[in-house]
This record gives C-alpha cells, sequence and structure tokens, in this order.
C-alpha cells in the first residue's frame, strides 16, 4: 500500500513541475517575443564592452594593490649604477 501512495504522490509532484516548466517557458516566449538579431546583437556587443570596462578597471584595481617588482629592481640598478659611478672617478696625479 505505500508503494502505491509513494507512486501516486511522485507521479503527481512530477505533474506539477511541468506544469510549472511550461509556465516558465510561456514566460520567457512571451517576454522574447518582439526580440529580433538587430536587438541580439546590440545587446551582445554592449556586454562585450561593458565586459571590457570591467576588466580594465580590475586591472588598475589590482595594479595599485601589486608591488611593482620589476620597475622596482630597476630603480635599485640604476641608483647602483649612479652611485659606482660617482665613486669609481679616478685622481690622477
Amino acid at each position: 500500500m505505500l508503494l502505491l501512495y509513494s507512486s501516486l504522490f511522485i507521479a503527481v509532484l512530477a505533474l506539477f513541475f511541468g506544469l510549472y516548466a511550461c509556465g516558465r517557458v510561456a514566460t520567457v516566449l512571451s517576454a522574447t517575443k518582439d526580440l529580433d538579431w538587430t536587438a541580439i546583437a546590440n545587446m551582445t556587443g554592449d556586454l562585450a564592452s561593458t565586459k571590457k570596462t570591467i576588466q580594465t578597471l580590475n586591472n588598475r584595481i589590482n595594479g595599485m594593490h601589486s608591488p611593482k617588482i620589476a620597475e622596482q629592481e630597476l630603480m635599485l640598478q640604476l641608483l647602483n649604477n649612479q652611485q659606482n659611478k660617482q665613486n669609481g672617478k679616478l685622481q690622477g696625479g
């Protein structure tokens, strides 16, 4: 008896899930009824430009917080070279 009621419950539950899915599909179809390929192309372009802007902003933000090791090393080498040139002058006489 338990098997009969549980299978009936599962069948009714599946029916409700199917009706819910049909309702959602109908909602999407009615929302996109007036949508044409030009509008889709415009939205795709807008999304691409927005993505590029976000990536640029993230790169700037990450660049502010990360140490610039290569630039620091170059500056230290330049400073060392300048000090060596000043200290390495020959005084003859």
